[in-house]
C-alpha cells in the first residue's frame, strides 16, 4: 500500500510539473514567434496573454471526443496516450543535476533510446486506427521520419559514450564538469544532434506530418478535444526533453553548479535548456518546410555518413593511443 502512494506520488510530481512546463512553454513560443513576425500574440487573456495556456487547455477539455465510425476505437484512443505517457517516462532519468533524478540508472541512454523507438508505434497506430487514407500517409511519413533520424542520433551518443565511458547520464555531465563540455572537440556532431532531434520531434522544417497542402494535418487529423492534446502535450514534452539531451551531452548539464558556495546546477541547467527550445522557436520561425525526399535524403546521405564517421575516427583514436578519459565519480 505504501508502495503504490509512493508511486502514485512521484508520477504527480513528475507529470504535473511537466504539463504546467509545456502550456506556458506554448505561450512562449508564441510570444517569441509573434515578436520574430512583428505581430502582438496571445495578448488578451490574462495580463499579456499569461492565461492563454489555461484557456486553451480547457477549451479541450471540455470539447466533444469525436470517434470515426469505422475506426478501431480501442487503438483510436490508445494510441495519443502512448504517445504521451511515453513522453512522460522519458524523464525519469533525467538528471537536473549531478544524482538528481527519479532514477538515477547506469543504461540511462539505451533507456531513453528504448522509449523514443517505441513512440513510433503511438503514431503508426493512431493513424491506422483512423481508417482515414490521409491520416495513414502522416503516420508512414511521421514513423519513416523517426527511424531514419533515430540512427543518427544513436551514432551521435556514440562518440560521447565512449569519451564517458558509461551511459549513465549523470556521469557524463560529471565527467564533463571535470574535463570540460563536449560541444567544443565534438561540435559537428552537436550541430548533427540538433538537427536529428528536429526531425525526430516532427518540428519545422522537418514538420512533414502537418504539410497542410498534401494531407491536410497528418496522422492526428480525425482526433479531437482531449486525445488531441494527449498528442500535443507530447510532442512539446518530447522537444523539451530532446533540449535537455543536449544540454546533458554537449553543454555540461547543471555546470557550472557552485557559485559563491552556493549550488546553482538546477537553475544553470534549465537557462542552457529554454536556450535551446528558444533555439526550435527561432528555426520554426524562419525556415520554410522541407520536402519529404529532401529531408530523407539529408539523414541518409548527409547526417549518417558523417555520424558514422565520427563513430570510427574516435573509436580509432582511443584505441590507436590505448586512451581512458572516463572518470567515475562516488
Amino acid at each position: 500500500m505504501i508502495y503504490n502512494l509512493t508511486l502514485i506520488l512521484i508520477n504527480i510530481l513528475l507529470i504535473v510539473p511537466l504539463l504546467v512546463t509545456v502550456a506556458f512553454f506554448t505561450l512562449l513560443e508564441r510570444k517569441a514567434m509573434a515578436s520574430i513576425q512583428r505581430r502582438k500574440g496571445p495578448n488578451v487573456v490574462g495580463i499579456w496573454g499569461f492565461l492563454q495556456p489555461l484557456a486553451d487547455g480547457l477549451k479541450l477539455i471540455f470539447k466533444e471526443i469525436v470517434i470515426p465510425r469505422r475506426a478501431n476505437s480501442l487503438l483510436f484512443i490508445l494510441a495519443p496516450m502512448i504517445t504521451f505517457f511515453l513522453s512522460v517516462l522519458s524523464w525519469a532519468v533525467i538528471p537536473f543535476d549531478i544524482h538528481n533524478s527519479l532514477a538515477d540508472i547506469n543504461c540511462g541512454i539505451l533507456y531513453i533510446l528504448a522509449l523514443s523507438s517505441l513512440g513510433v508505434y503511438g503514431i503508426i497506430l493512431a493513424g491506422w486506427s483512423s481508417n482515414s487514407k490521409y491520416s495513414l500517409l502522416g503516420a508512414l511519413r511521421s514513423s519513416a521520419q523517426m527511424i531514419s533520424y533515430e540512427i543518427s542520433i544513436s551514432l551521435v551518443i556514440l562518440p560521447i559514450v565512449m569519451l564517458s565511458g558509461s551511459l549513465n547520464l549523470s556521469e557524463i555531465v560529471y565527467v564533463q564538469c571535470e574535463r570540460g563540455l563536449y560541444i567544443f572537440p565534438l561540435f559537428p556532431l552537436a550541430i548533427i544532434f540538433f538537427i536529428s532531434i528536429l526531425a525526430e520531434t516532427n518540428r519545422a522544417p522537418f514538420d512533414m506530418a502537418e504539410a497542410e497542402a498534401e494531407i491536410v494535418a497528418g496522422y492526428n487529423l480525425e482526433y479531437s478535444s482531449i486525445i488531441f492534446a494527449m498528442f500535443f502535450l507530447g510532442e512539446y514534452s518530447t522537444m523539451i526533453l530532446m533540449s535537455a539531451l543536449f544540454v546533458i551531452f554537449f553543454l555540461g548539464g547543471s555546470y557550472p553548479r557552485f557559485i559563491l558556495g552556493y549550488n546553482f546546477g538546477e537553475l544553470f541547467f534549465a537557462l542552457k535548456t529554454v536556450f535551446i527550445c528558444f533555439i526550435f522557436i527561432l528555426v520554426r520561425a524562419t525556415l520554410p518546410r522541407y520536402r519529404f525526399d529532401q529531408l530523407m535524403s539529408i539523414g541518409w546521405k548527409v547526417l549518417l555518413p558523417i555520424s558514422l564517421g565520427f563513430v570510427i575516427f574516435c573509436s580509432s583514436l582511443l584505441l590507436s593511443f590505448n586512451i581512458d578519459l572516463s572518470i567515475h565519480y562516488i
